[in-house]
C-alpha cells in the first residue's frame, strides 16, 4: 500500500495555514499531518515547491461546463464531461443541475447522476433539482412553459439518489408546506428559490423544513422597510444557508457584504458557481431553450439581457470573495469547502483537510491559480509526478 506525502506546501488545516508539515494519504484517506522531518520511511513525496494545500472545493450548482448543459442531455456522459471541466478549477465535488424541464427530464437527471455514481465518476456528490416547482414570475431564464405548481403527483418525481445528495429549489409559496416537509422527511435537501414569498411564508416555510436561499437576491423580491421578504427572512433565520454568486454582475458585492454582516458572518454562506456550459472553454456562446446566450462583460445573458447562470468558477469565486467582499483566505476557503460540506451533512467525509476525511485538494499558487486537484488521492488535473 502506497502512502504519500505531500511536502513543502503551506496546509491549510483549522482556518489557517502551517507550514512545515507533511499531510500523509493513503488509499484516498487523509491519515496523518506531521513535521517534514517525520514523514514516515518508504513514502512517496510529492513536492508542491512551496504552493497552498486546501480542501477541495464543493460547488452545489453546476448547469454545465466545457460546452455541455445537463438539461440538453441528462446521461452518465454529459455528468462525467461536465464533472471534468470543473477539476480545472479545484471542485472536487459538485451537484450537476437542472433548470425547470418537463418531468421526464428531471427522472432522466436522476438515473444519470445514480450511474455516475454507480461507475465511480470523481466528484459527483448528488444532484440539484432547480425547478420546475417555482413562481413563474421570478423565472428568470428558466423557461415558462416547463414552470408548475407543486402538487403531489408532480413532487413523486423527486427523490434522494441512490450513493447521493438530492438538492432541490422551489418557490415555498408554490408548494404547500406539508409537500415540503414530506420531501426534507424523505431525505432531500429543500432550497428556496425563484420565489415571491412574503417574510411570513418565508419563516414559515424554514418551520417546514426549507434549509436556505439559492443564489440570494438573485430572483426574488428585494429587502424593504415594509417587507423584509426572503432576503430578510434569510438573513434573521440564524440557521438558514445562504447560496451567493461572487462574479460581481449577479449582486453589488456591497450587498454581499452587508448581508453576511447582518447574519453575524460567513459561517451560514456558501459560494456557488451557477456554471454554463461556457465555463473552461474559449467559446462563450450557447442555445439554452432555442435561444443564444452570450458571454458578455463576464456574464451570460440572453438577447434580452436576462441572466442565464454564469461564467464563473469555483477557484475565482473563492478569489472574488477575498477581493470583492474582503474576507481573508480562510474565510473564502470555508465558504467552499466546509461550509457546503456542512450543509450536504458531508462534513464527516469532505470539505476539511484532516485524518479520516477523503483526500479531496487543492494545489493553488500564491495568486489563487488551481496547479493540482486530487479526489479521493487521486490527481484528477494538473502535470503528472
Amino acid at each position: 500500500m502506497t502512502r504519500h506525502a505531500y511536502t513543502n506546501a503551506q496546509i491549510f488545516t483549522h482556518q489557517r495555514l502551517q507550514s512545515g508539515c507533511a499531510l500523509l494519504v493513503e488509499q484516498g484517506i487523509i491519515t496523518g499531518l506531521v513535521n517534514e522531518n517525520e514523514v514516515p520511511e518508504g513514502s512517496l513525496i510529492v513536492d508542491l515547491e512551496g504552493a497552498r494545500l486546501v480542501p477541495g472545493f464543493i460547488d452545489l450548482q453546476v448547469n454545465g461546463g466545457n460546452g455541455f448543459l445537463f438539461n440538453d442531455c441528462p446521461t452518465l456522459d454529459t455528468v462525467r464531461a461536465i464533472a471534468e471541466a470543473h477539476y480545472q478549477f479545484g471542485t472536487t465535488a459538485l451537484l450537476p443541475t437542472l433548470i425547470s424541464d418537463d418531468l421526464d427530464v428531471v427522472e432522466r437527471g436522476i438515473i444519470a447522476i445514480e450511474q455516475a455514481i454507480s461507475a465511480g465518476v470523481p466528484g459527483i456528490a448528488g444532484i440539484h433539482i432547480e425547478g420546475p416547482f417555482l413562481n413563474v414570475e421570478r423565472r428568470g431564464i428558466h423557461p415558462r412553459d416547463k414552470i408548475r405548481l407543486g402538487d403531489e403527483n408532480a413532487l413523486k418525481v423527486l427523490r434522494t439518489v441512490e450513493g447521493g445528495v438530492t438538492l432541490v429549489t422551489l418557490a415555498p409559496e408554490c408548494v404547500p408546506a406539508e409537500q415540503v416537509t414530506e420531501l426534507r422527511d424523505r431525505g432531500m435537501i429543500v432550497c428556496a428559490g425563484h420565489t415571491d414569498a412574503t417574510f411570513d411564508e418565508m419563516m414559515n416555510a424554514f418551520n417546514a423544513g426549507v434549509a436556505g436561499v439559492t443564489h440570494l437576491f438573485n430572483a426574488m423580491p428585494p429587502l424593504l422597510n415594509r417587507a423584509p421578504g426572503v432576503v430578510g427572512a434569510a438573513l434573521l433565520h440564524s440557521e438558514s444557508w445562504c447560496c451567493i454568486i461572487v462574479d460581481g454582475k449577479h449582486v453589488n458585492p456591497a450587498a454581499l457584504q452587508i448581508a453576511i454582516r447582518a447574519k453575524g458572518g460567513h459561517q451560514r454562506f456558501i459560494l456557488v458557481t451557477d456554471a454554463m456550459p461556457t465555463v473552461g472553454q474559449s467559446d462563450k456562446h450557447f442555445m439554452l431553450n432555442g435561444e443564444q446566450v452570450m458571454v458578455i462583460d463576464g456574464v451570460c445573458q440572453n438577447n434580452d439581457g436576462t441572466l442565464a447562470g454564469s461564467d464563473l468558477d469555483m477557484a475565482k469565486a473563492v478569489a472574488n470573495a477575498q477581493s470583492m467582499l474582503g474576507m481573508s483566505l480562510a474565510q473564502a476557503v470555508e465558504m467552499a469547502t466546509f461550509n457546503p460540506a456542512q450543509f450536504l451533512g458531508l462534513s464527516h467525509q469532505m470539505g476539511v483537510l484532516e485524518v479520516g476525511k477523503r483526500a479531496n485538494m487543492v494545489c493553488l499558487s500564491p495568486s489563487g491559480e488551481v496547479l493540482a486537484t486530487w479526489i479521493d488521492g487521486q490527481k484528477v488535473w494538473g502535470a503528472s509526478s
